[in-house]
């Protein structure tokens, strides 16, 4: 007799489980519930009119989770779309300004940088580009390519592409349409 009290208390408990679990189902269903979401392969294209327009079938840059491919930049005003008149230092500059424009409206910096490539059409220029290049990198700079091309868009000396990466939390969003 015994036995059959416990098997008896057995399954109240076990049906007493399942209301339970079912009641929060249903509660958290009815006053809804947060839960985190990791951002995949969705891609977002990035447009500022900080920085020149894009002068093809491209855009400024692309985020993806939580990278950002920027296209290269030559130094074009954003203003004008013309090319920034002067020597290397001040088309530099220029690359370099409209690159921030661009990780700014993505919320980056140049800290969040992970990787460049500079396209220089004279390899005599690279000791001018490197010191001002690094002065937009002020702390852990990111990895870097440079090479030498006969020649880049418009007549421009230089041109630069940034992949940046938002920290990783940054990459958690929440489902709130519930």
């Amino acid at each position: 007799m015994r036995k059959d009290s416990v098997e008896k208390q057995s399954k109240i408990l076990r049906s007493a489980q399942n209301d339970i679990h079912e009641i929060r189902l249903e509660d958290s269903l009815i006053v809804g519930f947060r839960f985190p979401v990791t951002i995949g392969h969705m891609k977002k294209p990035i447009f500022t009119s900080e920085a020149p327009a894009a002068i093809g079938p491209y855009s400024q840059g692309m985020r993806s989770g939580r990278f950002l491919f920027c296209s290269g930049q030559i130094p074009l005003d954003p203003k004008s779309g013309e090319i920034v008149s002067g020597d290397i230092a001040t088309q530099t500059r220029r690359v370099l300004d409209n690159i921030a424009a661009i990780l700014r409206t993505a919320g980056l910096t140049f800290d969040n940088v992970i990787k460049t490539t500079i396209f220089l059409t004279n390899l005599g220029d690279f000791q001018t580009v490197n010191e001002i290049y690094g002065s937009y990198f002020k702390q852990d700079p990111p990895a870097r390519s440079t090479v030498e091309v006969s020649a880049l868009p418009r007549g421009a000396n230089v041109e630069i592409e940034v992949i940046a990466a938002a920290a990783e939390t940054d990459q958690t969003a929440y489902d709130t349409s519930g």
